[in-house]
């Protein structure tokens, strides 16, 4: 275990590189005007990392007139110029790796591992692709729909987007809410969640140092309910996006309404781990654990309610909980970490607070505790499986985002289908089976904006991203995201010259 005593500035020297504070408007760095500060703790020892001056309503508003001034530009360059930037931008975040890696691991708690081989390379890739999809942003060939006249469709920048990224992935959905806004010519202000800004900031200078113009990407680190709300009620930006909570997205839907603004949203998950009793059993229990505990669990699209079907269902819980307990928790700097911890200690105790409750109604075969000795400082929990809760009960209904999954048997695959679909959430799922139309049955049939076949948690920057019911609306990655961020404009020409005054005798006679 490292020395908690002088851990920081070996994992990453925070209070280095932001000195000069945590806002980045119009190509620098400064400091928030709010009048009040902002910890940054890294919750695998609970040691301080930053100390910042948090953004308040004077500093959004400079970020938004900084986007603004620089839309005209940055929409007026071609798609190709555009698609440079970007390809330049791919290759400076792939210089940068290794510190975009540690300084993710800092702030999150995830193991290095992780951000080394699945946030920082699928952050790279999506600025690769979207640095392609740039040049094939297309509308509609022209054609004669309406006599003499030929009409098409141009598709064009928003303006200013206003984005609000979680705290689980910062890098990741930095990259997901940026990314295509700009590919598609519009400039943007991203506030991070404010426990973990160092990537976005990061990100957003190494923006700067790919030669992207000055205000097209501006971060404003601060509250959600101070910059937040005033980012999304702002009536220069055109457009919110917003990833998190369902409970707080409601409250951004609402803010955004009083403008008319585009909204994107990415909300809460609930996914069903739907195992029918033809699955290979070895291959469900790995995907059960490698799903369920991904990210410590802080992951919405994690699987969080594996249904299994009663033959599979006991052995299924013991092979489960056997494997869970092989999964080694610890410092995410040491090499054998395979699960840190959550990214404070408040998430941690609300997540020990749900297995707690839990324990009156349903059985915990493994894990519910905080572990002490060495990592008793850090916001740890440990692995758990919690089997045979009620459909109805809140472990199973509610978002937990914690290292937990709640296992359930079914009987008739009728019921296993009615079962995955019984939450208000409809993000992703995955179904267990070898037999193709069973899988193609839920596929069809379990309401989510993705079903995995055989795997759980795989994305590609190719392949859109984004939910049903109450999980949102819109799509992050691929080029369905990138025409979230475009609107449509109807062109028609008359062609005779001669229309109009056609047009003119049809509705008001000769004259």
């Amino acid at each position: 275990m490292h020395n908690p005593g002088n851990a920081t500035p070996d994992r990453f020297p925070a209070q280095d590189r932001f000195a000069d504070g945590a806002q980045y408007i119009a190509g620098r760095l400064t400091k928030g005007t709010s009048g009040r500060t902002h910890t940054v703790v890294d919750p695998a020892t609970g040691e301080d990392v930053l100390t910042y001056d948090l953004a308040g309503p004077d500093d959004v508003d400079a970020a938004v007139a900084a986007a603004r001034a620089a839309f005209p530009g940055w929409a007026g360059a071609t798609p190709g110029e555009r698609s440079d930037a970007l390809h330049r931008f791919a290759a400076v975040l792939a210089e940068r790796a290794e510190d975009f890696a540690r300084a993710e691991s800092l702030q999150c708690g995830k193991p290095l591992k992780l951000t080394r081989e699945f946030d920082v390379p699928g952050t790279v890739d999506n600025a690769a692709f979207f640095a392609g999809a740039a040049r094939h942003l297309q509308g509609q060939s022209a054609g004669e729909y309406s006599g003499d006249h030929t009409s098409y469709v141009r598709r064009e920048p928003i303006g200013v987007v206003g984005s609000i990224a979680p705290w689980n992935y910062p890098l990741q959905m930095a990259a997901w809410k940026i990314l295509p806004a700009i590919a598609a010519g519009n400039t943007i202000v991203l506030k991070p969640a404010e426990i973990t800004p160092l990537t976005s900031l990061m990100f957003a200078q190494a923006a700067t140092e790919a030669g992207i113009p000055d205000g097209v990407i501006n971060v404003v680190s601060g509250t959600g309910r101070e910059a937040g709300e005033h980012l999304v009620a702002h009536p220069d930006v055109a457009m919110t996006s917003f990833t998190g909570s369902t409970a707080v997205g409601k409250r951004v839907a609402e803010v955004a309404t009083a403008t008319v603004k585009r909204l994107h949203l990415e909300l809460g998950g609930k996914a069903p781990f739907l195992v029918f009793d033809d699955a290979d059993l070895d291959a469900a229990v790995h995907g059960a654990v490698a799903g369920s505990l991904i990210n410590t669990g802080q992951d919405c699209t994690a699987a969080t309610r594996a249904y299994v079907q009663r033959p599979l269902y006991e052995a299924l819980v013991e092979k489960t909980a056997a494997l869970m307990d092989t999964v080694r928790v610890g410092d995410p700097f040491a090499p054998g970490t395979d699960l840190g911890p959550l990214v404070s200690h408040v998430q941690r105790d609300r997540v020990a607070a749900f297995v707690d409750r839990a324990r009156s109604h349903a059985r915990v075969v493994t894990g519910g505790e905080v572990p002490q000795g060495d990592l008793k400082d850090g916001a740890y929990y440990r692995p758990t499986l919690v089997a045979d809760a009620a459909q109805d009960s809140e472990v199973v209904q509610s978002e937990i985002f914690g290292p937990v999954l709640v296992v359930l048997p079914f009987d008739t695959d009728d019921e296993g289908i009615r079962l995955a679909n019984d939450t208000p959430y409809g993000l992703a799922a995955s179904a267990w089976s070898r037999d193709v139309y069973r899988a193609n049955r839920a596929t069809r049939e379990i309401k989510a904006g993705c079903v995995w076949i055989n795997d759980h948690i795989p994305i590609i920057s190719e392949m859109p991203h984004g939910g049903y019911k109450a999980s949102g609306f819109g799509k992050d990655m691929s080029a369905y995201s990138f025409e979230e961020y475009t609107q449509v404009k109807h062109v028609m020409f008359d062609n005779t010259a001669v229309a109009a005054k056609d047009w003119h005798r049809t509705v008001f006679g000769d004259r």
